[in-house]
């Protein structure tokens, strides 16, 4: 299980005008103090929790087709979603020419059923959905961080700043702050950093708050529904999320919430995805697991 560091209580300039526009508005936010894992949490540290509890998580379940309603029967098998390169450029405003839902792939064959996590116990663990994290979190005497939590850990006392580790573009300037897509998306991974997919937690310098990876390698569970804009956490917000108006209104039919994830993964890149900064924020699908998202927790 990760050691956690304590996050002392203070305020901080949460969100961003200048990117996303459910990254606004930037507002001051106060969080109470707590503690935090230092890195996500690891396929050993899964490990530990399955072996405990014989814990299936959903990519390991094949989904009841009550509740997905005209899904076709090869669709209801137990999966999950992983990253495949394209053969070349294509379009970047359709993210189905490389996300692929593959039967068998989950936390123990992250790529599909002929993968495996040989090797990978210092990586962190990948294709768990919202539920299974928090069925480790409780498992471990912890919670998800909500997403002020997390950004402010994230910034690691860099308020205002553009990145954890300041305000220089690391993939601009050609260095290796985090893991990142380098290439061209979604066809040429040139790996300078030596990983094509995730990394062994800890492989880059910490944050201020000695945290590891709060930038890149995988998308982080927050506690909080996804509302766009975003709302402030505090007496001042107009109103907060709930799971109703978390659905995604451009898929109605679908009353599927979900929830923020945070941090950017290995696959971010100014050329598609440049999230892989504290005020970024996307939202998932409660039921929805993929090969880029995983977790840490916290205790208050």
């Amino acid at each position: 299980m990760s050691e956690q560091v304590w996050i002392e209580p203070g305020e901080f300039l949460m969100g961003s005008d200048r990117h996303y526009p459910d990254e606004g508005p930037a507002r001051r936010v106060l969080v109470d103090g707590f503690h935090i894992d230092v890195t996500p949490v690891t396929n050993a540290d899964f490990a530990q929790f399955v072996d405990e509890t014989g814990h299936e998580t959903v990519a390991e379940v094949a989904p009841d087709p009550a509740d997905y309603p005209g899904a076709l029967p090869e669709q209801l098998v137990p999966g999950s979603l992983v990253f495949t390169m394209t053969s070349g450029p294509v379009r970047l405003d359709d993210h189905h020419q490389w996300w692929a839902w593959v039967h068998g792939a989950d936390w123990r064959h992250p790529t599909g059923p002929e993968s495996s996590i040989d090797e990978l116990d210092d990586h962190p663990v990948v294709h768990v959905a919202y539920e299974d994290a928090v069925a480790y979190a409780n498992w471990a005497g912890r919670d998800l961080p909500t997403e002020a939590e997390w950004e402010f850990a994230a910034r690691g006392g860099l308020d205002g700043a553009e990145f954890t580790w300041g305000s220089i573009n690391s993939q601009e300037a050609g260095e290796s702050r985090a893991n990142t897509w380098q290439g061209r998306f979604p066809y040429e991974n040139s790996k300078l950093d030596g990983w094509e997919r995730t990394s062994p937690v800890g492989s880059y310098e910490p944050n201020g708050y000695g945290l590891h990876d709060m930038a890149g390698n995988v998308w982080e569970w927050t506690k909080d529904w996804y509302s766009k804009p975003a709302t402030a956490p505090s007496c001042c917000a107009p109103e907060r999320p709930t799971e109703a108006s978390s659905y995604d209104p451009r898929q109605p039919e679908m009353k599927i919430p979900r929830r923020v994830i945070k941090g950017g993964s290995h696959l971010c890149t100014t050329q598609y995805c440049f999230r892989y900064r504290p005020a970024a924020r996307q939202p998932q699908m409660v039921d929805t697991s993929t090969s880029h998202i995983g977790f840490r927790c916290v205790t208050r």
